[in-house]
């Protein structure tokens, strides 16, 4: 290290001040960055694609609009493999180069350990803490007992899906006798077997549980074994919150045994399942979600149309699927310019709590008391003569259940620490 004979002043301390100043000029001046979380790799790598097209599409479109106060939106993305133990350095990583947003939504055992990881380091690291925004991970112990000030769901999570799903089971009484539960073995499908069967009992819904079955997530190729214990049950409805290829191979392997039996879920409606059962699916395949694509056709969704068709375009092989991802960047936006800064988390955070957008669907709201989105929600059903098909199949969904925000909210216990 020399010294400026004339300042007094060290060179090698004058350059680390000048990259100290860069680095900060540039955290408030360049892109707002948030980390994409995802497999992108591995047996659920198609799911960590599409949702990662999803988020670019959407930040393209908001640059396109002058992006957040002025400044361009990046998505950096991340493969995690799945892995919980990955995502937790993943986050770690965002957090030294200075990304104050990570967004992840598939595996909720992921989404947990990610839940501690921001946690941890903002309550030791005061100058540099991060903001998770999760998009699809729905245990509802994410927004209960393991509730945080730095987590924001967009998703409904999973006992408000259950509860909507149960609603209209309880309306088609006489249609269904033996229900059959196949998930995955995690804490998402974990909560589906126990408040599905709970369900059944508190609603009156007439009747049987004939099967529950939890399998390996990501490891089963072949589900014929599971096939034949449901037709050894009798079963004339299955009720599954499976997702990626564990729901599209299940779905196919139901159609290929020729099993007579409706089918509920939670993601039929994209990310490879109507591909894989076509229109053998129509009348039997339902689904539960904030949103699908022949939403509100009758009545025009023009703009949003010009959205989701031009993302269609440039994706040809998947659909413009994750409204909720639509809502989670505009509030995103709106929290930061209430602000008026990027970087001021704690500030964005309670600009969060309890804001009301109005989606294309209606005004939702971001419960402050957990973070937990509250929205209109649509039970639909494969339907070849919907306006728009679902993974080129020839065949989409039509809405047979409107349901209202205040029907698609469940009470919540968390008891939050704010900073």
């Amino acid at each position: 290290m020399l010294r400026n004979k004339k300042t007094g002043l060290f060179t090698g301390t004058m350059i680390g001040l000048s990259m100290a100043i860069s680095s900060i000029t540039y955290a408030q001046e360049g892109p707002i960055r948030i980390s994409y979380i995802e497999p992108l790799s591995g047996p659920f790598a198609n799911v960590g694609d599409a949702g990662l097209k999803h988020f670019r599409f959407a930040a393209e479109k908001m640059n396109e609009q002058g992006g957040i106060l002025g400044r361009d939106i990046e998505i950096v993305a991340m493969d995690n493999k799945q892995s919980p133990s990955e995502s937790v350095q993943l986050v770690q990583r965002s957090i030294d180069e200075g990304i104050n947003f990570v967004t992840q939504g598939n595996g909720s055992n992921v989404a947990g350990a990610m839940v501690e990881a921001v946690d941890r380091n903002n309550r030791r690291n005061e100058d540099n803490k991060v903001l998770y925004l999760n998009y699809a991970a729905v245990d509802p112990a994410l927004t209960n007992e393991r509730c945080s000030f730095y987590h924001f769901r967009f998703d409904a999570a999973s006992d408000i899906k259950l509860e909507a799903l149960s609603n209209y089971m309880k309306s088609r009484d006489d249609e269904i006798d033996k229900i059959f539960l196949i998930n995955q073995d995690y804490s998402h499908g974990q909560f589906i077997s126990k408040r599905m069967k709970e369900l059944v009992d508190e609603k009156g819904i007439e009747a049987e549980i004939v099967g529950d079955v939890l399998h390996p997530i990501a490891q089963v190729r072949d589900f014929s074994p599971y096939i034949s214990r449901i037709q050894q049950s009798g079963a004339d409805t299955v009720v599954s919150g499976n997702w990626g290829n564990d729901l599209s191979l299940l779905v196919r392997a139901i159609d290929s045994a020729g099993l007579d039996v409706n089918i509920y879920t939670y993601y039929g409606g994209g990310l490879g399942t109507p591909a894989a059962v076509g229109p053998r699916g129509e009348g039997i395949l339902y689904q539960i979600t904030e949103w699908h694509a022949d939403v509100n056709v009758d009545e025009g969704l023009t703009e949003y149309e010009k959205w989701f068709q031009e993302f269609k375009e440039r994706y040809p092989e998947i659909d413009w699927y994750y409204h909720r991802i639509y809502n989670q960047m505009h509030m995103l936006k709106a929290a930061i310019e209430e602000v008026g800064n990027a970087e001021d988390i704690d500030a964005i955070a309670r600009a969060l709590e309890g804001m009301e957008f109005e989606s294309q669907t209606g005004t939702i709201t971001m419960r402050a008391q957990d973070h937990q989105i509250l929205q209109p929600m649509y039970m639909s059903v494969m339907d070849t003569n919907a306006k728009y098909d679902a993974d080129n199949s020839g065949v989409g969904f039509r809405t047979v259940a409107n349901i209202p925000v205040e029907q698609a909210t469940v009470d919540t216990t968390c008891d939050m620490r704010r900073p």
